[in-house]
Order: C-alpha cells, then sequence, then structure tokens
C-alpha cells in the first residue's frame, strides 16, 4: 500500500498533467489575452461565473477561512467572507464603467481619467499583487509536502510551479477559463465530501453556527475591516477585474453578483474545518490537522481542494501577468502572445522569491488591503470629473496608511476597539475617511474657484447694462 506522502505526490503531478491535456492551444492574442474562443466567442455565464469564484477562493484564503474558524468560531469564518463582498461592488462599478463611461478596462479608464502617471502607479501596486499572489498560494502547496524551508517542501512548490506555468503558457486566459469551469464543478464536490464529514462528527450544524463570540476582540474587528477594504480591494486584483471586460455587460453583472453569493457560502462553509478542530482541541494548520484526523481519503480530498483552489488562482496570475505587460502596458497594436508568455514565466520567478524569506500567508491579504484603499473613491465616484491630484492625494494615502500598519506605529490611543485586528480596523476607517477627504477637497476647491471666477467676472457686466 502507498504511503500518504507518495499518493499525494501522484496526485498532484496526474491533475497538473491532466489540466495541462484540457488546456486549449492559443493561437491569437483574443484567446491568450481575451478568454475567447477559437471561433471568438466570449466567456457565458457559467464559464465567467466559475472562473471569478474559483479563481478567487485562494489556496490561501480556504486555509485562512480554516484558521479563522479555528480561532474565533464561525465569526471567523464570517469575516474572511467577507471579503467576497468585494464582488457585489467590483461587478456593479465596471458595470456601469462600461455601459455609461464606455470604458474598455481599467487601464483604459486610468489612462483617460488621470493619464499616464496614474497608470504607472497603478500598475506598479497590482504587478506587486501579482508576483504576492505566486508565492502565498504555492507556498500552501508545500505545507502538504513538508515544513517550510525543508527539500520537500521546496521540491513540491517548485513542481506545482513548472506545471501550472506549463498549461498556462499553452492557452494563457483561455486556458485559465477552461480549467476554473473543471475547478469549481470538482472544489465543490470536494467541499461537500469535507461537509459531511465534519459535521457529523460534531453533531449538528447549529454547534457550528453558534460557535464563537460576538465580540470585537474575537473576530468582528477583522469583519469590520474586511466591510471597509472590500470598497477599495477588488480594484488591486486583475484576476477579477481583467474578467469584467470579457463578457457581454449583462452577463458580467450577473457573474460578479452570483459569484459573491457562491464565494460567502464556499467560505463560510470551509471555516467548518476550522471550527471543527477548535472544538477538538486541534493545534496547528487547522486543514492539515483535520484532513489527517479523518483518514489517507480525506487527508487526499484536502490536499486536493488545496491544489485545486492554488492551481486556479496561479495560472489567473499568470495571465493577468501577461495582459499587464503586453497589452496594457505594451505598444497601441495587438499584443504580442509570445510576449505574454515571456511575462509569465518572469512572473514565476520572481513570484516564487519570496518563499526564501518565510512570509506569513495573512499578510497578503489585510496588509495589501489597508495600502490600496485610496483605490476606493477613484473607483467609486469614477463619474465624477476631478483633477488629476485627487488620484495621487488619495493613493498615496492609502500606501501611508499600510505602511503605518506594517510599521505598527499607530498611537495606543487611537485604537478604538481591543484585541486582536484593533489596529487593522482603526487604521483603515482612518485612512478610508482621509482617502475620501482628499479625493474630493481638490474638486470642491475647483468648482469654488470657478464659481467665483464667474462671479468676479460677471458682476461688472450686470452693473454696466444697469
Amino acid at each position: 500500500m502507498i504511503s500518504l506522502m507518495t499518493a499525494q505526490w501522484v496526485l498532484l503531478i496526474a491533475f497538473s498533467l491532466f489540466l495541462y491535456a484540457v488546456s486549449p492551444w492559443a493561437r491569437t492574442a483574443a484567446v491568450f489575452f481575451r478568454g475567447t474562443s477559437a471561433t471568438d466567442r466570449r466567456p457565458g455565464f457559467w464559464a465567467l461565473t466559475s472562473s471569478l469564484v474559483i479563481s478567487w477562493i485562494f489556496a490561501k484564503s480556504v486555509t485562512n477561512a480554516a484558521n479563522l474558524g479555528q480561532a474565533f468560531g464561525i465569526v471567523g469564518g464570517l469575516a474572511y467572507a467577507t471579503y467576497y463582498l468585494s464582488f457585489l461592488v467590483a461587478g456593479i462599478v465596471i458595470f456601469r464603467m462600461r455601459t455609461q463611461g464606455g470604458f474598455r478596462s481599467i487601464h483604459h479608464f486610468l489612462l483617460t481619467r488621470f493619464g499616464r502617471s496614474a497608470v504607472r502607479l497603478f500598475s506598479l501596486l497590482i504587478a506587486i499583487r501579482l508576483f504576492n499572489e505566486v508565492w502565498s498560494n504555492t507556498s500552501v502547496i508545500g505545507l502538504y509536502f513538508g515544513e517550510p524551508g525543508g527539500l520537500a517542501y521546496y521540491a513540491a512548490v517548485a513542481v506545482f510551479t513548472v506545471l501550472t506555468l506549463a498549461y498556462s503558457l499553452k492557452g494563457g486566459l483561455r486556458s485559465s477559463i477552461v480549467t476554473d469551469v473543471i475547478q469549481f464543478g470538482l472544489f465543490l464536490v470536494l467541499l461537500a465530501v469535507l461537509i459531511f464529514h465534519v459535521i457529523p462528527a460534531v453533531g449538528s450544524v447549529e454547534t457550528f453556527l453558534t460557535s464563537g463570540t460576538w465580540k470585537m476582540s474575537t473576530g468582528v474587528n477583522l469583519l469590520l475591516a474586511a466591510l471597509l477594504q472590500i470598497f477599495s480591494y477588488p480594484f488591486h486584483d486583475p484576476v477579477m477585474t481583467d474578467r469584467g471586460f470579457i463578457s457581454a455587460e449583462r452577463t458580467t453583472l450577473r457573474a460578479f453578483i452570483a459569484s459573491a453569493v457562491l464565494g460567502v457560502l464556499c467560505i463560510t462553509l470551509f471555516s467548518f474545518a476550522g471550527i471543527y478542530a477548535g472544538l477538538m482541541g486541534l493545534q496547528g494548520d487547522a486543514a492539515v490537522q483535520v484532513s489527517r484526523t479523518f483518514g489517507v481519503v480525506m487527508a487526499l480530498a484536502v490536499n486536493l481542494i488545496m491544489v485545486t483552489s492554488a492551481a486556479s488562482t496561479v495560472d489567473s496570475t499568470f495571465a493577468s501577468a501577461a495582459k499587464l505587460g503586453a497589452a496594457d502596458l505594451g505598444n497601441d497594436g495587438a499584443p504580442s502572445v509570445a510576449r505574454g508568455r515571456w511575462i509569465m514565466t518572469l512572473t514565476a520567478l520572481l513570484g516564487s522569491l519570496p518563499l526564501l524569506l518565510s512570509p506569513e500567508i495573512i499578510s497578503a491579504t489585510t496588509v495589501s488591503g489597508t495600502m490600496v484603499i485610496g483605490l476606493a473613491p477613484v473607483f467609486l465616484l469614477w463619474w465624477l470629473p476631478v483633477p488629476r491630484i485627487s488620484f495621487h492625494l488619495s493613493f498615496w494615502t492609502g500606501i501611508g496608511a499600510g505602511l503605518v500598519l506594517v510599521l505598527g506605529v499607530l498611537p495606543q490611543g487611537w485604537l478604538l476597539t481591543d484585541g486582536k485586528y484593533a489596529d487593522l480596523l482603526a487604521i483603515n476607517l482612518y485612512g478610508t475617511l482621509a482617502c475620501f477627504a482628499l479625493y474630493l477637497i481638490p474638486y470642491g476647491l475647483r468648482r469654488y474657484l470657478q464659481s467665483n471666477r464667474v462671479v468676479a467676472i460677471g458682476l461688472p457686466v450686470e452693473r454696466q447694462r444697469a
């Protein structure tokens, strides 16, 4: 009988090779960068919904959901699930940007309204985000094969990254969408298997739903911080926003709304694994410990959940990086598929380097989520004709708020609550208010000056006529 570790290796390699086999070859820029079929058909509702949900159910997301469920009960699970309301915000904003503003992409909007300097800053921000997605997801895969820093850990990360890169190079965004449909279906089956194991082991669903305490210090801080971040967080993630421009407008809006519902539901249910771990007194990474509690079959099922969610996110990351470098920042002509493939390869290499520093997985969400709060007024008030300086004032204020969080320099007297994530909540609240204020002040000042100029010029004319 083969060992669990051997079975995990077979599963990882076989599943990755299967995804390579079903991925289509992209021979045109439309297929590679916009996800159309070979006959130029755009993704439909179910394909787009599946792609949105599974590419946002990161390996790090399900890991975080389980760990937060373990720490705070259902409160922790719902706190993390709140981030998936980002689909609602992004879907409505992108729909209106396309139908009322006529914008073809996020970059098209920023270039039109705020100029090339805003595009460069925004592109740098999302490039960091894309590199972040590589290490924070592949590191989760490594944890199922060995301790961080060990040979087995790095070997699993390397094999997974190379195999995912292989089918991404083959078809670009089209490969990502085709495999996402398969991955989402498999994820739902595996999630159901997990849920039908943990619920009977505890006794009832009610035990899970009543776990935790609704206090600021036991998860509510994070939940409220997430509610603030959903108004900016989705716009720095090209994995989501790129998909907002590839299908028909109303199809896209319906897909984003459905994705919000499905995303919240899936993450909340997966947090049940962490709640079970907390109830059973299990220590360490919740998902890993729970999977081993139920034997080899469940361990392999959870491992495949992680491979599925990680692959769907990493292949989407490669596709978005290719689009950013070859299309969004490229020449005005047709983007080069060859250049896109080189950018994918570079992203895989550079995005893996942070693993040498052993960064915390949760930081990939909370810190970057704070640094981008300056994008909230830019996109929520996209229709407002503000001066270009408004973008920079809001953008840099958000970066400053993120640095305050990273450096831990917020005075204790400024905290609004106590317990874990109290600083995250306070900084996001203060920072969001400051970003909106600084975004709108130049607009208000310009209108005031324009109004006074009209009065100053107009009054003497009226007196002359009198």
